[in-house]
């Protein structure tokens, strides 16, 4: 069996703007929903982590995750917006 070795678009040069920091939290709010409905849907429920019965902590609105888990929601989020710039787009926000 080949290891697999993830390539991720290299996003380190850039940067994204103040205006987006509030884009990137709210879209891992959502990130955090779409996950836990996807998980509740495959029959998870909130516990202790154990996949065999299917139950996980994370179970929870995104605010009563831990700093941990959310970073990793936003990290998601944030590297999302990172390469829809770099691949040229523009996010701007209807007045």
């Amino acid at each position: 069996m080949d290891k697999y070795t993830p390539h991720p678009a290299d996003t380190s040069g850039i940067e994204l703007p103040a205006e987006l920091e509030a884009l990137a939290e709210d879209m891992a709010r959502n990130v955090h929903e779409v996950w836990a409905a996807s998980r509740i849907a495959q029959g998870w429920t909130k516990g202790p982590r154990n996949d065999e019965l299917k139950q996980t902590p994370c179970l929870v609105p995104y605010d009563e995750l831990d700093e941990t888990e959310r970073d990793y929601d936003r990290h998601t989020s944030q590297e999302t917006l990172k390469y829809i710039l770099k691949l040229g787009f523009k996010i701007s926000k209807e007045q």
